[in-house]
């Protein structure tokens, strides 16, 4: 029987026990993507948890209570979640100004399909042309 428990002859009558006891860890990150499909593909790729890191040390062991084994299973994600669209700041200077400084901020009321910001078109109101008969 392995065991972490150290035990003497002064322990002898005394019962072993072992518990297991289910702990939901919730883990919430955020990546920058074009769209959906590629920040699904990103978290499958580069997020979750480090299962390297589930061990021993994450435990509380004190008077007598020892740690036998520490695992970590995926349960359930909940859906990739549209955030906001990174705009350029122009809530104190205008559009022009902050694409020229670079001055970005993270826009909670645009809209995930809206077009790149440079992609707008711009109107401008034509001369008028006048054609002269001779």
């Amino acid at each position: 029987m392995n065991t972490n428990v150290m035990f003497t002859d002064k322990d002898v009558g005394k019962n072993l026990y072992r518990k297991k006891t289910y702990y939901t860890l919730v883990i919430e990150q955020e990546v920058l993507a074009d769209n959906k499909d590629e920040a699904d593909q990103m978290f499958i790729d580069n997020g979750g948890i480090d299962h390297s890191e589930i061990n021993y040390k994450i435990t509380e062991a004190k008077n007598g209570v020892e740690t036998y084994m520490v695992d970590a299973n995926y349960n359930e994600s909940g859906d990739t979640e549209f955030v906001g669209k990174i705009n350029y700041d122009d809530d104190t200077q205008t559009f022009d100004e902050a694409v020229e400084n670079g001055d970005v901020k993270l826009d909670t009321y645009a809209g995930e399909d809206d077009p790149h910001p440079l992609t707008k078109i711009k109107l401008v109101q034509e001369e008028e042309t006048i054609w002269l008969k001779q």
